[in-house]
């Protein structure tokens, strides 16, 4: 009998295998697909370290309206899709009260600021170097109000944090971005992220190792997953596997298996798009804060990405904040054309509290969760592996905040 199965490969599932497997465990990790494929393939790639605080949604009733009528680029949604979503979202909207936020935040920090660290020996030792630049994140600013507002969080973040930045002014941005077409009021350089020219092959590579390690990989279906008798089974390509424990690391398909097993998650979907183009684009990825969007350098091209939209997994797709995030990226480069005929999209599982779950279920023993990381699944997977590997170990290194990502809701 294996030790741990991984449902779901993943940078979340990836990470928890590769730590479960330094520790000693044997680990079989199973996909529907294969690793990195999903939403781990269409994000920015970044490994946002100055990210200290979660998203929180807007509270103000004018930012709530502008959401509903497609105003805000930021965050869209229709009222047809809100049934499903209400509860949920009603919870995020409280828990995003400062107070609240700002406990959050003491939490996530904790983990968003050693996620460099905790990916770096995975970066080495899985030969993955090419894909990684240590060149920060540029917050460019149209406006002077936002830029002020953002200079003055970004010296908070400083002290409060540690994390360090470069205020440039407008010159300084044209200066460091020659491609730009546009004078912006001025930018935030976050120089401690690191980004990747292809998120897909880097959770690839990440997987090889675990590979390479002893570990096995095998196309499977997570429905499948049932309790045998003081462990649990699941179906593959290779024939059933037993195991002690599991892990479901499903992002935001995690709920539907764990209804099976009673449990009612109250999960967020926030999905995104992106679109690669033939043109020229930032020299480091760039965030347009006054349009909500963000345009990174990849291997396929210059990828531009949207906001949030609140919609149920298999809604159809809608393409206007997708456009809008290219007509805005098309002001300030010279983006050129698709490189694709379809925009990718997929969804980002974001829990009420705006921790993730990485803790063992409450009524289920060797039952092990771990999804729920919003915006920052590529940057927290190693992380959240390790702390989940630590707490399947018995390691007892940070009590308060491995209560604080258990499952509350």
């Amino acid at each position: 009998m294996t030790d741990c199965i991984v449902l779901g490969a993943g940078m979340v599932g990836v990470g928890a295998a590769l730590a479960l497997q330094e520790r000693g465990w044997s680990v079989l990790l199973v996909d529907r697909s294969g690793p990195g494929t999903e939403t781990s393939y269409g994000n920015a790639g970044i490994i946002q370290t100055e990210a200290v605080s979660p998203y929180a949604l807007p509270r103000a009733p004018s930012e709530l309206l502008k959401a509903a009528f497609g105003a805000n680029n930021q965050v869209v949604w229709r009222l047809r899709d809100m049934p499903g979503q209400i509860g949920a979202l009603s919870r995020y909207w409280h828990n995003s009260e400062a107070g609240r936020h700002r406990t959050a935040s003491q939490f996530y920090a904790r983990m968003i600021r050693r996620a460099a660290d905790d990916h770096a020996p995975l970066i080495e030792a899985s030969g993955a170097e090419p894909l990684i630049r240590r060149t920060g994140l540029r917050e460019l600013h149209r406006s002077a109000r936002s830029f002020d507002i953002s200079a003055r969080d970004a010296e908070r973040k400083k002290h409060e944090f540690g994390v360090a930045s470069i205020i440039e002014d407008s010159k300084a941005v044209r200066t460091a971005e020659p491609s730009l077409k546009t004078d912006p009021a001025g930018a935030i350089h976050w120089t401690d992220p690191w980004s990747c020219s292809d998120p897909g092959a880097l959770v690839q590579s990440y997987a090889g190792l675990f590979v390479k390690r002893g570990g096995i990989f095998l196309h499977g279906d997570a429905r499948s997953l049932r309790q045998d008798g003081s462990g649990w089974q699941v179906d593959t390509t290779g024939g059933p596997h037993r195991a002690r424990h599991v892990v479901l690391a499903l992002g935001p398909w995690s709920p539907e298996v764990l209804r099976g097993f009673g449990y009612k998650i109250p999960l967020v979907i926030k999905r995104g798009y992106h679109q690669h183009f033939s043109g020229t684009g930032p020299k480091v990825p760039i965030v347009d804060v006054n349009n909500s969007t963000v345009a990174t350098p990849m291997d396929a091209g210059l990828r531009i990405l949207t906001g949030a939209e609140l919609t149920p997994l298999n809604s159809v797709a809608r393409h206007q904040q997708l456009n809008r995030s290219i007509k805005a990226i098309a002001e300030l480069f010279d983006i050129g054309v698709p490189t694709e005929n379809t925009p990718w999209f997929g969804s980002r599982p974001c829990m009420p509290r705006m921790l993730p779950v990485v803790a063992e279920a409450p009524r289920h023993k060797g039952l092990w969760l771990n999804f729920g990381h919003g915006h920052q699944g590529f940057t927290l997977g190693p992380t959240t592996g390790r702390i989940l590997a630590e707490r399947m170990n018995g390691e007892a290194k940070d009590i308060e905040l491995h209560r604080a990502l258990d499952l509350h809701d």
